[in-house]
């Protein structure tokens, strides 16, 4: 078979665009391939859509195999591209002319993923196709930054930096992508994160987040549930907790904390008061009016309105612009409040607005969401004042992690709202196709070539060098909003809605004002494992401490050796409270009772000292007149002599002999042993 045969067998047969387009360019390098010319008319024909093309940042692009090698007519798309890609064109044509090695280094390096660089995407916003491929790489992009699915990770867990209430932003943005093309390949990863972070009340208040959770960070997980139930995301085992339950199970623990003793109303920014921004004030709108919605409970819906009239009344909603401000400290009675508006408050209350006048068929809920969307445009800026901004931090470059995220917010629910008052399409779509084509635009970053920035307005297309799970949930959302038209209508229990709730969810939090954490009484086998752990750590214990009395230079055995400590110490302790000893004596007295007593270690003379002090009080001639013998063990009988150090035999030289210690022993000066100075002392 020659290797042009093998060749386009290989092509024929590559289920993947993306490889049957690396092989190309291989095939090209290693083969002699065509001539420089052929090469270059070659780098602008686009196999598949959303692939490599000739940019800045990608100098390989789609190459289609010899035969089709025919001149054709340059899409008009890549004109600009043709003119930008002269460098890469060029590079291309000297590689071709290089020797076999360096065609062979260049296609390893291929192969490798060295050379291979995207070019961000081809988005085309008319098409359903090339909207769904961008969507999965967003997704795909996104959840790099996520380890809760592999092997050691927790799952519902991001990273540090980021917060664990993105965590479940993130589960609801992967909801929407399911919701809007279908595509069930994250399904898993979202149920087990979502289930996995229910806590032990099944209510969003996990043992390990309630020292510093807020009521938002509980809200963004009980919106990102309430998602699910209303797109009929699929439901969990029958042993695990629903999607509904669970969102009444956040709303019933916040209802419950419900303020009236500090600016007449309102939840507090945090749960418990030792935390930073307790005395600061949010609400839970959104989630009481999409429950009221879905359920049918007025109890919903009158929470609702109680949460809009005291947003109204307070000023947090501006009576004129609708402009939703972040909050107000309670110190000043909610009157001094804070100059910053955030887009994801304001998408919040259009959201709810939405659902409360789908609920009602209320004029009065028509104007009040006609006031906010007309209010949300001071997040559009741009020549067009179209495309989205986070304007409270964008423009100066302050946002912070979490803010990185708030135009997905706002994104998703402007979106979502046109299904609840679909007269307000035509209004917001021009906004959300503007920014979603500036959003795509940039995603031009990143080691793959397609991470997206935080700006989206006025950069033209370029990248700002920001990289996060934020800016990719962004991007996600707002491509994903331009095609709510296609996408059916959320579910309600009354129309084909299949999520269980339970009305009294989260009953075991509610009124919980400290984390406390209440365990339940262990079990026979718990406590008998408890024992068996206890008896182990003692015996280890005494082990230990027995082994430090030993002392391994005695023949005596450890029991004997044991017994002489106790009794020492007894001694010891006997004679230093008849002195009047001080505690300083006493403990230094037991520690050194292993030496206290006379010894006759090995023939030596009797002497005697403690063990502080005993290189200066053991003479020089009973240590002289101690004989060395060497490949002595300690297992010798009693009345054999044996080596008094553990030293290895043999050095510092390998030949050694008996000999006093005062003698050298070597013919090496270096390895002489000095006797010890009695003069002196260390």
């Amino acid at each position: 078979m020659t290797r042009g045969t093998s060749y386009y067998s290989m092509y024929q047969w590559s289920p993947s665009p993306y490889w049957r387009w690396l092989w190309s360019v291989v095939t090209r390098l290693t083969d002699f391939g065509p001539p420089p010319s052929t090469i270059a008319l070659d780098l602008f024909r686009t196999t598949t859509h959303n692939k490599p093309q000739v940019s800045r940042l990608s100098p390989w692009v789609p190459c289609p195999p010899p035969r089709f090698s025919t001149p054709f007519s340059l899409p008009k798309q890549y004109t600009q591209q043709l003119r930008q890609g002269s460098a890469e064109i060029d590079m291309l044509a000297a590689v071709s002319r290089a020797s076999r090695l360096g065609r062979a280094l260049m296609a390893w390096l291929l192969l490798t993923g060295r050379l291979v660089q995207a070019a961000g995407y081809s988005l085309d916003l008319t098409s359903q196709q090339s909207i769904k491929e961008t969507a999965k790489g967003l997704a795909d992009d996104m959840l790099s930054f996520y380890s809760g699915d592999k092997p050691g990770g927790i799952p519902g867990l991001l990273p540090s930096p980021y917060y664990w209430w993105e965590a479940g932003a993130m589960f609801g943005a992967l909801i929407d992508y399911w919701y809007y093309t279908g595509d069930d390949g994250y399904n898993q990863l979202v149920s087990d994160g979502l289930l996995f972070q229910v806590g032990t009340n099944r209510d969003y208040m996990p043992n390990n987040q309630t020292l510093t959770e807020g009521n938002d960070d509980q809200g963004f997980w009980g919106l990102a549930v309430m998602s699910a139930a209303e797109y009929n995301f699929p439901n969990p085992p029958a042993d695990k907790p629903q999607w509904l339950a669970l969102a009444q199970a956040v709303f019933n623990t916040q209802a419950a904390r419900w303020d009236t003793q500090d600016c007449n109303g309102g939840l507090r920014w945090q749960i418990y008061q030792w935390n930073k921004g307790y005395d600061y004030k949010a609400c839970f709108f959104a989630l009481g009016a999409r429950l009221a919605l879905y359920t049918g409970n007025q109890t919903y819906a009158d929470w609702a309105e109680r949460t809009w009239d005291w947003m109204w009344s307070t000023g947090f909603i501006n009576n004129e612009t609708y402009y939703v401000i972040d909050g107000a400290a309670i110190g000043s009675n909610c009157t001094t409040f804070s100059p910053y508006q955030f887009s994801y408050n304001a998408g919040g209350f259009i959201l709810g607005a939405a659902a409360m006048y789908n609920h009602t068929e209320s004029k009065t809920w028509k104007d009040r969401l006609d006031g906010l969307i007309k209010g949300s445009e001071v997040f559009f800026v741009g020549d067009n004042n179209d495309i989205m901004s986070e304007v409270a931090c964008e423009p100066v470059d302050r946002c912070n992690i979490d803010q990185q995220s708030f135009k997905a917010y706002l994104s998703r629910w402007l979106a979502a709202a046109t299904q609840w008052a679909p007269d307000t399409y035509d209004t917001v779509i021009p906004y959300l196709k503007a920014s979603a084509k500036a959003a795509v635009n940039q995603c031009v970053g990143g080691s793959n070539g397609r991470m997206c920035g935080l700006k989206w307005a006025r950069n033209e297309g370029k990248y700002d060098g920001t990289t996060g799970v934020g800016q990719q949930m962004a991007a996600l959302e707002v491509l994903l909003s331009t095609t709510i038209k296609s996408r059916g209508v959320p579910k309600t229990a009354a129309s084909g809605g299949t999520s269980e709730g339970d009305v009294n969810a989260g009953a075991g939090d509610i009124g919980r004002k400290d984390p406390t954490l209440n365990y339940t009484p262990p079990t026979a086998g718990m406590k008998a494992a408890a024992s068996f752990l206890t008896l182990a750590i003692l015996t280890g214990l005494f082990s230990a401490v027995a082994w430090l009395l030993f002392d391994e230079t005695s023949d005596k055995k450890m029991l004997a050796q044991v017994k002489g400590s106790v009794a020492n110490f007894k001694a010891t302790v006997t004679g230093g409270v008849a002195a009047g000893a001080g505690a300083g004596v006493f403990v230094g007295a037991a520690a050194g009772g292993r030496r206290s007593s006379p010894t006759n270690e090995k023939g030596a003379q009797a002497t005697t000292g403690y063990v502080s002090s005993r290189s200066s009080r053991i003479s020089d001639k009973a240590i002289q007149q101690m004989p060395v013998t060497v490949n002595r063990v300690r297992s010798d009988s009693n009345n054999s002599t044996r080596r008094l150090s553990n030293m290895p035999i043999g050095w510092r030289n390998s030949a050694t002999r008996a000999a006093p210690v005062s003698q050298v022993i070597t013919s090496n000066d270096a390895d002489r042993i000095s006797p010890v100075d009695t003069q002196g002392s260390r």
